[in-house]
């Protein structure tokens, strides 16, 4: 139990309001990825996913905008919130780009409609409802473990 509560206070936080920020702006990119089939769109969006997935979801832009703009906006005191369900949920974003990728590259129209769908829902689900489906499939993964 001691080993869980270190492992609780070393790890790094950032504020919950960040991420749902992002899914708002991943929606809208993944929105328009999904309308225009374009490839540029969502290879813009797997870099933003790479970045949050390696380096974690605070070195994002859109982690950026959330704090030069939006944070110093905001009233109340900052949510902390554990980094590595996020940046796992990112990561799982990132392959669902990355098959989107694949699909207009090798010209499978299903493929890319069917990964960018899936990567979509889960933005908005977090972006409307406060539900970030990749941080509960995080948790439940740790749970399983």
């Amino acid at each position: 139990m001691t080993q869980i509560l270190n492992e609780k206070k070393s790890a790094v936080t950032i504020d919950a309001r960040g991420p749902r920020f992002s899914a708002v702006l991943t929606t809208l990119v993944l929105a328009t990825a999904l309308a225009t089939a374009n490839l540029w769109v969502i290879s813009a969006q797997a870099i933003v996913f790479a970045i949050g997935a390696f380096r974690g979801p605070q070195f994002t832009p859109y982690a950026l905008i959330f704090r030069s703009f939006i944070k110093p906006r905001l009233k109340s005191a900052a949510i902390p919130e554990d980094i590595r369900p996020p940046q796992f949920a990112q990561s799982v974003g990132l392959l669902f780009a990355l098959a989107a990728i694949a699909g207009s590259i090798t010209g499978i129209s299903a493929l890319f409609v069917v990964a960018v769908s899936c990567a979509l829902a889960a933005a908005f689900l977090n972006a409307a409802f406060n539900f970030c489906l990749g941080c509960e499939v995080y948790l439940l993964l740790l749970r399983v473990r």
